[in-house]
């Protein structure tokens, strides 16, 4: 008998997965780093590896991107997301023993600061651990409050 939960993954398109067929591919290649180096690494180890398997694909990627931090139109600062692939999904590595929830809202985070609207978090930790994040640009804070307030006012009043 075939339930909802059956449904095969090659699927994932149909139901809405925002750049499903590429997520599919990272995390296959999330196991297969796994598999073949376990857990006990840095996560400088994780990300050379993951980048390694990443050119053999010949997939483009970006590594310790800058991501800056906005605040009242003034950049205050700015992070670094460990891999950025093909411009449209960031990825965290991690190498704990479970998945932490501060690490869940640091990738949120970054997010929320780039246009990018997927993520993916990987644990190198004793079991393998990921979690798929989807945060759509319409959905965000702008990143000029000041201006967005001012383009706003500026349609009404005409």
């Amino acid at each position: 008998m075939r339930t909802f939960t059956s449904i095969p993954r090659m699927y994932a398109d149909q139901h809405g997965l925002k750049h499903a067929e590429l997520t599919e591919i990272l995390i296959g290649t999330f196991f297969a780093v796994y598999n073949e180096l376990g857990h006990g690494f840095l996560e400088s180890v994780y990300e050379q590896a993951f980048s390694v398997v990443l050119a053999e694909k010949g997939i483009f990627f970006q590594r310790q991107i800058a991501v800056p931090v906005w605040f009242h139109s003034h950049q205050i600062g700015e992070f670094r997301a460990d891999l950025l692939v093909e411009s449209k999904v960031l990825i965290e590595l991690k190498t704990g023993r479970d998945i932490d929830l501060a690490w869940e809202k640091q990738i949120l985070n970054y997010l929320r600061a780039t246009d990018v609207e997927v993520g993916l978090l990987f644990n190198f930790g004793p079991t393998a651990q990921f979690r798929r994040y989807a945060f759509e640009n319409a959905r965000k804070n702008p990143r000029n409050p000041r201006e967005s307030a001012e383009k706003k006012l500026a349609g009404s009043c005409g």
